[in-house]
């Protein structure tokens, strides 16, 4: 066999080493990157159940903000109304 037969064949097996290798690494990686996201997961699944309660709670607060968004706003009108008679007399 002749030496430039030789470098090939170590060559292409250097190649396919390195290509497995990084392989290897990769699924290293991603095992790991499956298990962050599961743990992710699970905490945002824990977190929307603790939430879930507060649904009701922020409708019935939003409708008792109209109410008084509603009243400021009418305070507000009748001071300026006054306020302009006040002036007009």
């Amino acid at each position: 066999m002749s030496v430039g037969a030789i470098a090939a064949i170590v060559v292409t097996g250097v190649l396919v080493a390195a290509i497995a290798f990084f392989l290897i690494w990769v699924v290293l990686i991603l095992r790991r990157l499956t298990d962050t996201l599961g743990k992710v997961v699970f905490g945002v699944g824990a977190i929307a159940h603790r939430v879930q309660p507060i649904g009701p709670l922020v409708v019935d607060l939003n409708t008792d903000l109209g109410a008084v968004a509603d009243a400021l706003e009418t305070l507000a009108r009748d001071l300026s109304d006054d306020e302009a008679d006040a002036r007009a007399s």
